[in-house]
This record gives C-alpha cells, structure tokens and sequence, in this order.
C-alpha cells in the first residue's frame, strides 16, 4: 500500500485520477511563508486606492481632463515594465529581497505627488511609482510556486486571486471614506499599506539567493524537463540567442523570446486579456445604448464580482484535477463566447447570460491562465522571467483592450462583441497549441520490484529500497567474477561506480529532502513529455557494480 500511495503522489500534474484537495487541507498544509504572502497581497489590493482616484486628483489640482488621463496612461505604462524588472530582479537577486525592495521603493515614492507642482515630474514620479508598487508580483508568484507542490498550484493561485478580487473590491469604498478626511490621507494611507506588506514579506519569507548562476531550484526540488524545450539539457525551443545550449539555457529574457510555443501561449494571454477588459470599458457603452441606467451596469459587475469571490475556490478543487491545456483553452473559449453574446438581441436576459458565460470562464481557467501555467513553463532559473513576461503581456492588453474597444464601439456597435468571439477563437487556437501537454496518466513507468545489487561484505554502502523483499542472506550468490552480458532489451551495465541522482530517480523520491512531485511537462526527470521516442530511460538498479553478478539476470 504504501508503493501504490507513494505512485500517487508521483503522478504527473494534469493527469486524469488525482485525488481532491479541499481548501482548508491546502490553506493547512501551506507554510508560513506563503500564507503571510496571501495576508499581503490582500492588504495591498485593500490599500492600491490612488490609482483608482488618480484623474479626480490630478483635476483637482487644476491639471486638465486630457493631462490627467496621460498620467493614468503613464502609470499603466510603468505598471508593465516594473513587471518585466521585478522578474528579472527575482531570478537574480531573490523573491524575498526583490519584494521586500521595490515595495518599499513605491511606499517612497507615492507620497511625493502631494509636494510636486511640475507637471513632468508628477509624470516621472507616478511611472516609477506605478513600475515599483507591481514589480513584485513575478517575485511574489515564483516564491509560492517554489514552496507549494505542482499539483496544487491551481488551487492556491485561486486563494491568490481571492485575495487579490476581495482587496480590490472593497479599496475604492476605503479610498472614499478616506478622501472625505483629506487627499493626503489617501495617499498616506496606500503607502502605509505598502509598508506593512513590506514588513511582513521581511520577517516571514525565507532568505534566497538569487538564480543568476543558472542553476537549478534547490527548495522545490524540482528540474526542468529535457525534451520540451525549458529543460537545462534542450536543444529545441531553448535554442537561440541568450542560450547555452551546452549547459543550460542562460538567465536573460532572450531565452524566453527563444521558447517559441510559450510566446504562443503569451499570444492567447494578451488576446484573452484584451476581451476580458472589454467589460470594463465597452459594457457600459452598451448598457447605455439599450436605454438602461447605469444601475444596471453597476449590478453586472457585482454579478461577476460575487459569483469569483464566492466560487472561484469551489470550482478550483474540481478544475486542479484537469489537464492544464484543458483548464486554459476552457477559460480563455468560454470567456469569448460570454463576450460575444452581448451582441444578442435580448434586452437585459442577454446581458445577464452573457456575464454569468464569461465569468463561468474567468472561474475555470485564470489561476491557470495568468499563475500556475507560466509558473511551471520555464526552467527554474527563469521562472521569475517567464512570470514577468507574461503579467506584462497581460497589462499590455488590459491597457490596448479599452482602446481598441471604443474605437470599434464607435464603428461598428454589436458588431464589436462578434470581434471579441473572433479573438476567442484565436486566443483558443493559440492556448491549445502554447500549453505543452502533460503526459497520460501512465507514461510513468512501473517500479523496478526485483532485488537490486547487494553491496560488497562489510561495505557500508546504504542497500536501494525497491520496495520488493530481499533474498534470503543464507541463499549463496551465483559463482562467477564477470557479470553477464545483459539480455535483449535490458540496458548495458557500466562500471563507472556509484549511480549519479539523475540516474536513480527513486532514490531522489525517497530522499525526504525532497518534495515528493514533479512537474508536469514531464514524468521522468531524464525524459521530458516532448522527448524523442528513442531517448533511453533509466530503469533504477539497472547498473552493476564491478566484480559482482547480476542477481536479475538469475532471478
């Protein structure tokens, strides 16, 4: 039994079979470190006001309508290279430290509007402002996938985004009751939230050192898989400028941009990101061209913001025993079709359907879509690049979406939600083909149950547990000093002394060191989901030593 359960836990993540996980089984089992990280993100959301009031505030200063709208255009701006940096920052310096810096950098800089009179400097102060208070959400992200197990990923990304909906909902209550005192008050107290954040990612995420060397992730334990093209040992997708294609793929976004079904993948995000906005900037548009008040619009997005807060984690136990690929092309499809159906002529029954479709999608696939998948796609030494690659992606398209909408809007009326259905197709297409599949449910080959090589009278040498029972001690051993040749099918034994981790992966899985999962892009750490058929596999206790008989070859 306890073979079997040890199997179990091994499975690749995204294979049919997996046993449910319930939320407070994953809130339980989760270290401090990432618990203080899901408190954190809640309380910066609950603090992140000023952008919201940002155009009321310039205004109120006498700037014009159009030079309050640039600066929200600047921050924007700011918000997706601060991304981009703090991926890099984390792959080099550190989670901890990248988090712990630029939030306390932004905590700095916000209060400085309130003593600035130069329109140019507000600009410069509210860009750097805006990349620092997001630069930690790569850092951020890449730490909780580091500490938490493939296979759950799905399930506490969706605790992340709980955190980050809940914030987000109740700050523009807050900044109001706050703004009633002052507009310092505001802007004092988003920097004073930022500043508990800061502290308590400080005292509670454990100390790291960066990834800059291209080595591996010692915490989790895990490898990138060979084959697929993230792996330190591919010569497919990781092939280009940027990457050592002798020793593994270098830390630069260059072998991100090399990875070329992940830039696919990064294509479905931005499409999807650019109809999801949609809701935001064309919705209410519509609401007003039917003839309803803005109530009506208002109570749409209550519908979408209750149904996620309140479901979004039900669904998530359910939807972590999907496979990935299914999970994303559900969620970014349903979220297109739910746009498209705005275009129906049903009065305010198509708004609702319409909302409830794409919401459904949002629920479904976006702990995959924005966290858990391109936290898993690279190797680890580029997580935090791959991370902040693609939340770059995404404010790419939440800024053009709005953009592109109301020009289109303006145009061609209904006709817009059909271009939304257009792009979900694409997006689909794209998502299907970006996600690297997983491998099925038994691509892991069966254990090795027969006795391995005993070690040499008086050697200390620990015995392989095969799981299996030992041969008597009172049976003799096979006469002969030479080892016989293997039989057809069975790997050629080497002489070279000990067997190396790589070569044993069930040693590796019963270090209690080690955490016991894998990634999902592959089931084997010598052989990757899209290795060639013809790469070998090493089967544990397959190598002899020196001088000894094979027991296998007279069992």
């Amino acid at each position: 039994m306890g073979e079997v359960s040890d199997a179990r836990q091994r499975k690749p993540a995204g294979a049919a079979g997996k046993p449910r996980v319930r939320v407070r089984d994953v809130w339980r089992e989760s270290p401090l470190a990432v618990r203080s990280l899901l408190a954190g993100t809640a309380i910066n959301r609950l603090g992140g006001f000023v952008q919201v009031f940002m155009v009321l505030y310039l205004t109120h200063r006498g700037f014009s309508a159009a030079q309050a709208g640039a600066a929200l255009g600047v921050y924007g701006a700011g918000t997706v290279l601060g991304v981009l940096l703090g991926g890099w920052m984390s792959d080099r310096l550190g989670p901890r430290r990248t988090i712990v810096t630029t939030l306390l950098g932004s905590a700095v800089l916000l209060p400085l509007v309130l003593h600035l009179d130069s329109y140019p400097a507000i600009l410069a102060v509210i860009g750097v402002s805006g990349a620092a208070s997001q630069a930690y959400r790569p850092a951020s992200t890449s730490m909780i996938s580091e500490l938490i197990p493939v296979e759950r990923h799905i399930m506490i990304f969706a605790m992340v985004r709980l955190a980050i909906n809940v914030g987000t909902t109740a700050a523009p209550l807050l900044g109001a009751a706050l703004l009633r005192v002052s507009w310092d008050v505001l802007f004092w107290g988003e920097a004073l939230a930022v500043v508990a954040f800061s502290l308590v990612a400080r005292t509670t995420l454990p100390p790291g050192t960066g990834r800059g060397d291209g080595r591996g992730d010692e915490r989790s334990g895990r490898a990138a898989d060979p084959g697929d093209g993230t792996g330190p040992d591919s010569r497919t997708s990781a092939r280009g400028p940027g990457v050592d294609t002798g020793g593994g793929p270098r830390p630069s976004y260059r072998a991100v941009l090399a990875d070329r079904r992940y830039l696919v993948f990064l294509l479905a995000m931005f499409a999807s990101s650019m109809i999801y906005v949609q809701h935001v900037s064309t919705l209410p548009l519509t609401v007003r061209h039917l003839g309803m008040s803005t109530t009506v619009y208002a109570a749409l997005v209550a519908l979408n913001g209750a149904l996620v807060i309140t479901c979004e984690l039900l669904v998530a136990t359910v939807v972590q025993r999907w496979p990935t690929r299914i999970a994303v092309v559900c969620g970014v499809g349903l979220t297109g079709v739910g746009m498209s159906l705005y275009a129906l002529p049903w009065g305010l029954a198509a708004l609702v359907i319409a909302t409830l479709v794409w919401s459904l999608g949002e629920i479904i696939g976006y702990p995959t879509l924005f966290f858990a998948y391109p936290a898993q796609a690279g190797p680890p030494a580029l997580r935090g690049r791959y991370l902040g690659a693609s939340n770059s992606l995404y404010g790419l398209g939440t800024a053009l979406g709005p953009f592109l909408g109301v020009l289109l809007w303006n145009r061609l009326h209904e006709g817009l939600w059909l271009a939304c259905g257009l792009v979900g197709v694409l997006a689909v297409s794209a998502a299907w083909y970006g996600v690297r599949p997983a491998p099925p449910a038994d691509s892991t080959p069966p254990h090795d149950t027969r006795p391995g090589p005993e070690p040499p009278p008086g050697s200390d040498a620990p015995q392989p547990d095969s799981g299996a029972p030992r041969p008597p001690a009172d049976q003799p051993s096979p006469p002969g000093p030479v080892a016989p040749q293997p039989g057809p099918g069975e790997p050629q034994a080497t002489p070279d002394g000990p067997q190396s981790a790589a070569s044993t992966p069930q040693r590796a899985a019963d270090d209690p060191r080690r955490p016991h999962h894998r990634r999902e892009h592959g089931d084997h750490p010598e052989r990757g989901a899209d290795a060639h058929p013809s790469a070998p596999r090493t089967r544990p206790g397959a190598t002899t030593p020196p001088g000894r008989p094979n027991p296998k070859e007279h069992a």
